[in-house]
């Protein structure tokens, strides 16, 4: 009989769920590649519960048998996911605990789960992550672009208005930006951000990550695209866009302009300088002499 006395974490018990028992559902990711890439609690964990639901079930026994897991698993895919709710529900209420897994990396993340644990919180049935590893965030910290701020698309559209919406984003966005792609679109969405950001803007391209053949391929447009071209690109590759640093001279009339936008919102004039001048990067004092001196000629207007 699997009980929590396995964890050997106290704080698991932190949450309440008094609405269907003891039951408690962990999201546990798993190595992106490298099997050595697991947490001690992960692995415990994965032995300690009742049930496992999986992404894939063939894929996950290889992890398990690795690492002498036995715990039985279950499939849970986007395919099945809507329905399994019900069934992982039962298990929960009988108060059996079960982790949830994908292939690989953290679950949820371009992976199924999002109904499931959705569904979870609405219930009051308590759920905890199980952190590791994920791959846009291990291709994000080694990429050599900005990582303060950040934004992560998953994959873009594969044509038509969507991803031409999607390029565009990229293309303005003001921090480093995540997508995944397969290889055998990895030049063509190269070439659509060369078309829309300019052959100057640095990329990186992760390749493998944590694998024999891991590969980090970083420049601009122009030079990862020659070089993409002269390679054989296979496996699984996360493409990192770094922020539109391109400087833009903000007028005055464009400061009048957004003044005129925003003066409809309830905001004192120290307020809506203060406003304008994060978003439209320009002086605040600058700002509000523009708004005073459009006020002014407003009053101007109505005497």
């Amino acid at each position: 009989m699997r009980g929590r006395e396995g964890y050997g974490l106290k704080y698991m018990n932190s949450q309440t769920n008094d609405k269907h028992g003891s039951g408690q559902l962990f999201i546990v990711a798993t190595p992106i590649g490298n099997l050595a890439d697991i947490t001690y609690r992960a692995v415990e964990i994965l032995k300690s519960v009742h049930l496992i639901a999986a992404e894939d079930t063939r894929v996950s026994r290889r992890l398990c048998t690795h690492y002498g897991i036995d715990t039985p698993l279950i499939a849970c895919h986007e395919h099945n996911e809507e329905q399994m709710v019900d069934q992982l529900l039962a298990h929960l209420r009988d108060g059996k605990d079960i982790a949830l897994i994908s292939d690989a990396g953290t679950p949820l993340i371009n992976d199924p789960g999002y109904r499931l644990v959705s569904r979870m919180r609405k219930l009051a049935v308590n759920v905890s992550p199980v952190p590791g590893a994920s791959s846009p965030i291990a291709a994000l910290c080694a990429s050599g672009l900005p990582s303060d701020r950040f934004i992560y698309e998953g994959f873009l559209a594969r044509s038509g208005k969507t991803r031409r919406a999607q390029i565009d984003a990229l293309a303005r966005s003001s921090c480093t930006s995540i997508v995944l792609e397969s290889p055998h679109r990895l030049l063509k969405t190269l070439e659509d951000l060369r078309k829309t950001c300019g052959d100057a803007r640095l990329v990186c391209v992760a390749r493998e990550i944590t694998k024999l053949y891991e590969t980090f391929i970083y420049g601009t447009l122009e030079e990862v695209f020659e070089n993409i071209q002269l390679s054989v690109i296979k496996g699984e590759i996360v493409l990192l866009i770094g922020p539109d640093t391109a400087t833009h001279t903000i007028s005055d009339d464009d400061i009048r302009a957004a003044i005129t936008l925003i003066s409809s919102k309830n905001l004192s004039p120290s307020a809506l300088a203060r406003h304008l001048a994060k978003e439209l990067n320009v002086s605040r004092s600058r700002v509000y002499a523009l708004l005073l001196e459009t006020h002014q000629a407003q009053d101007k207007d109505l005497a």
